[in-house]
């Protein structure tokens, strides 16, 4: 009968794996460096995890954003407005490069025929894409066309954060962040009337 994983070991290494991917890359990624650089064997990341792919989605799942508690107890667009300018212009701590340079590459590699992330990269679209819907279509039943404004701020926003990673310039990417989000969610009072 085979030994239970150890759990925290297991988190440990997921959050080695971002790290070692972050510092690294994922196009070269090969087992032996990470088994290395986490301070264990190849053999080892098979056991806790089945395949390399099977690592790097498990290490993946680890960074999805919180979602519930980017929207939690948002009440109006305006507190929505004001809660997205806040997530994308203040968050810049080392994790969160790191989280979000990991992703930027695995959204880039999925696009190749056959990756081994479509699927992974295709929900992490659409959960973010399907939750602001909702939440938008809660908040503005009378809004138009909720999926595609929720569209224009994802896809927009993820590749001002490519921006902000490549460039590093937080100032200018931050502005452009804030222009889109406000013309996306216009102020209350501010939107146009009519059909």
């Amino acid at each position: 009968m085979p030994r239970p994983l150890d759990q925290a070991r297991r988190a440990a290494l997921l959050a080695g794996v971002i790290a070692y991917i972050g510092d690294h890359g994922l196009i070269e990624l090969s087992l032996r460096p990470l088994a290395d650089y986490l301070g264990t064997s190849s053999r080892m990341l098979i056991h806790y995890f089945g395949s390399k792919e099977q690592m790097l989605i498990a290490a993946l799942e680890t960074q999805r954003p919180d979602i519930a508690g980017l929207f939690a107890g948002v009440t109006d667009i305006d507190m929505l407005r004001r809660r997205m300018i806040e997530s994308f212009c203040v968050n810049t701590t080392s994790d969160w490069v790191t989280s979000t340079g990991v992703l930027m590459q695995v959204l880039g590699v999925s696009t190749v025929p056959a990756s081994p992330f479509s699927d992974y990269a295709n929900d992490a679209v659409h959960i973010l894409v399907d939750a602001l819907t909702e939440v938008l279509h809660t908040l503005d039943p009378h809004m138009p066309d909720p999926t595609s404004t929720a569209t224009v701020l994802v896809s927009g926003i993820r590749g001002l954060l490519q921006d902000r990673l490549v460039t590093g310039d937080t100032t200018r990417v931050s502005k452009a962040a804030r222009l889109l989000i406000n013309q996306c969610l216009p102020a209350a009072g501010t939107r146009p009337s009519g059909p």
